[in-house]
């Protein structure tokens, strides 16, 4: 497994705005859209292409397209569904898919409620979306359940991670599958209820509000 830290001034500023408890959510939302273009600006540096002709109003000469089958984006719902957006403007010919998972609170283990993916993804690098990796349950879950389908090449951008979810996603991972994480940046460390600090609190509630 491979981490990537984006290492980039606009990323520390707009990550210190998602910080402070104080930012309104269609400001948090927003942001969350802008950092994630640039996140995936750093994910898809290896997205595979193909060489094609193409004729300008000089001349005919050599581009880039990107190579089929294209690019399966699949947002962790329901935060990383706040994610999708500022995918989609970098990679908007890239395919979506959906898986909805949610973490027991009590035992802290990821559950899925909905899944909406392709049943077989062979030959597909994929991308998942998922705000916050903090005890690594969630990823690994989806990780695991896109290998079953087919895929040997996984990118999940975050917008933070804790060192203890990085250390389970790389046990778990082993050397089964190219998997890269990319993250705007690393934690201190979880919380008696596995919340990252300092962290930026609940993403999906600071998205969508809060849901009893």
């Amino acid at each position: 497994m491979e981490l990537h830290v984006a290492d980039h001034p606009l990323i520390a500023h707009k990550l210190t705005v998602l910080r402070d408890v104080n930012t309104d959510s269609p400001t948090f939302r927003r942001l969350v859209e802008e950092l994630v273009a640039l996140l995936a600006y750093e994910a898809t540096r290896e997205v595979r292409v193909e060489t094609v002709e193409v004729t300008t109003p000089v001349a005919t000469t050599t581009g880039t397209h990107i190579s089929t089958p294209r690019p399966l984006v699949v947002p962790i719902l329901r935060a990383g569904l706040g994610m999708l957006e500022g995918m989609s403007k970098l990679l908007p010919t890239a395919e979506v898919g959906f898986l909805g998972m949610l973490r027991d609170e009590t035992t802290l283990e990821a559950v899925t409620y909905a899944n909406r993916l392709p049943q077989d993804i062979t030959g597909r690098q994929t991308f998942l979306l998922d705000p916050m990796l903090a005890t690594g349950g969630t990823l690994i879950m989806a990780i695991d359940y896109l290998l079953e389908l087919g895929a040997k090449d996984v990118t999940a951008i975050c917008l933070l991670a804790a060192p203890e979810g990085i250390d389970a996603v790389r046990q778990s991972v082993g050397d089964r599958a190219e998997v890269k994480i990319v993250v705007a940046a690393v934690d201190e460390r979880l919380n008696a209820k596995g919340y990252i600090v300092p962290g930026l609190g609940d993403a999906g509630d600071r998205l969508y509000g809060v849901v009893d």
